[in-house]
């Protein structure tokens, strides 16, 4: 199984809204054209939003309308020639340092979506002519004006340079969204909520049905984008605090209803790529030492014990929980930043941004939820990272929740622990044994003289634990010998320590077959 990714998000698509009017010709009178007259704006606020969820919690699920089959069977070539025409984006032009952009629905993106435009406390609807995008053929215009709504938008704002607006968020498909920092590529993704990932019944993708766009004043660094989610068993009103940056910072409100009990929810999902890396090796050659979006899962959890979990491709699909009670933190990590770690021109996966979810308030009980997917192909995403509450959601019952995610180029652990900046795996020279590496960075010398490694495996034995200083990253290096129990998986934990204290992250892995 695999969850598909979206597209680079890297189309230069403007639209160019359409104003229509009808005017009545009575008997005898001279036809003329109307004079256009603008949809009426409605009174808008973050309560619309959350009134119009709860109704439609109210409700069986209805499935958007869906493009027609001419822009459903485009493929990813067809699709990629359907451009925003640039000059008319929305508060382009303006004094706004913002402006938006939208797609078009098909091809992969069949469900329409609404969007809303809300200036001075009143929305109106955005709407789509046959000059709204650059068409290859002329007949793919009329059919998009003739559906009149979009697929998702992009978000543009000076970020690199005062002079250019670049596009740094996208919010396109199912729930799915995603941003970049300052100087960043797309990379992993997140999303709006997850539900019964990886389970045996097969997974419900929740779908961003409408949007509301607030348009900032011209002093503002900073917008919000409203959300009405809907699915099966869910609805649920969503409200995006965006600031562009270094790093790029988002404050998430959500408020759910439940039409159903909901016993495996995932809240501030997170969804990206690992094919191999230095600890989980290719399948089959590849000059690339490295190809991912992500390599690590970092935790912070409630008692201040910084986790720092390598992600795997493998070979049958993985679930992992990490229990906690009010997590402080959880992110999909790209840490490894040099070109030499990956080899690759034309990803750039060193440009690649982490994500980091920082729950707002007190969250309970549950845990870190992680998913790895089998995957031979690294433009699917096969990582899904979640917090999953003990409690679920209940029919009936509102479920609301805030949390900052933020998109750095890395996570620190904090407190002066070092972090694991390289981790790698295979067969101990002149030996049986299996080998694991570990660099940490930034220790002192004196320290790693004086650390001791503690180290355990949940099937075989730890056969030699040893450290020693590595100037390369002005820190240490840990090996671990292992004599495996079998095929079976195995969990691995290591602590490095001095005088009985952390010196670094705690070192998690599973352990399957071989490395």
């Amino acid at each position: 199984m695999s969850c598909l990714r979206g597209s680079e998000a890297s189309f230069p698509w403007r639209v160019l809204p359409l104003i229509l009017g009808l005017g009545a010709v009575g008997p005898g009178a001279v036809s003329a054209q109307p004079e256009p007259v603008p949809p009426a704006a409605e009174t808008f606020s973050r309560e619309t939003v959350i009134e119009q969820a709860r109704r439609l919690s109210q409700q069986p699920f209805v499935r958007p309308a869906q493009v027609p089959e001419s822009l459903g069977r485009l493929d990813y070539s067809d699709y990629r020639q359907i451009n925003y025409q640039q000059e008319e984006a929305v508060w382009g032009g303006t004094p706004t340092r913002f402006s938006v952009q939208f797609f078009a629905p098909g091809y992969l993106y069949r469900d329409l979506v609404d969007i809303e435009i809300v200036e001075n406390g009143r929305s109106r609807p955005l709407e789509l002519s046959e000059n709204s995008f650059e068409v290859p053929d002329p007949g793919l215009g009329q059919v998009l004006a003739e559906i009149g709504k979009y697929a998702g938008f992009r978000l543009h704002y000076p970020l690199n340079r005062p002079d250019y607006a670049d596009e740094f968020m996208v919010f396109q498909g199912a729930s799915y969204f995603r941003g970049v920092s300052e100087g960043q590529f797309y990379g992993l993704s997140a999303r709006g909520l997850a539900i019964d990932v990886a389970g045996p019944r097969g997974e419900e993708h929740p779908i961003f049905r409408k949007f509301w766009l607030e348009r900032p004043s011209s002093s503002q660094d900073s917008m919000v984008v409203h959300a009405l989610l809907d699915s099966r068993r869910v609805t649920g009103a969503y409200r995006f605090g965006i600031y562009p940056g270094n790093p790029l910072r988002m404050d998430v409100e959500a408020t759910l209803f439940p039409r159903e009990d909901i016993a495996h929810v995932g809240l501030a999902p997170l969804t990206s790529m690992f094919m191999h890396g230095p600890l989980d090796h290719a399948d089959v050659p590849d000059y690339r030492p490295a190809v991912h979006d992500s390599e690590g899962l970092a935790i912070r959890r409630s008692n201040g014990e910084r986790i720092w979990r390598p992600l795997a491709n493998p070979r049958e699909l993985q679930v992992s929980a990490f229990v906690d009670e009010d997590p402080a933190g959880f992110g999909l990590v790209q840490r490894t930043r040099d070109f030499e770690h990956y080899q690759d021109l034309e990803a750039s996966y060193e440009r690649r941004p982490s994500a980091w979810v920082q729950p707002l308030g007190n969250w309970g009980k549950g845990h870190v939820h992680l998913v790895e997917i089998p995957s031979d192909s690294e433009g699917n995403d096969n990582i899904v990272a979640y917090w999953r509450p003990d409690q679920g959601l209940r029919k009936g019952e509102p479920f609301a929740y805030a949390y900052r995610l933020t998109w750095p180029d890395d996570v620190s652990p904090g407190r002066q622990l070092a972090p694991v900046v390289r981790s790698a795996g295979g067969r101990k020279l002149f030996s049986d044994l299996q080998e694991v590496m570990i660099d940490y960075a930034g220790i002192r010398p004196e320290h790693v003289a004086e650390s001791v490694v503690h180290a355990a495996i949940s099937r075989g034995r730890v056969v030699e634990a040893r450290v020693q200083p590595n100037p390369a990253v002005n820190g240490a290096r840990v090996f671990l010998s292992l004599e495996t129990d079998g095929p079976e998986s195995a969990e691995i934990r290591v602590d490095l320590k001095r005088d009985d204290e952390p010196l670094a992250e705690t070192w998690l892995y599973r352990w399957v077959d071989d490395f």
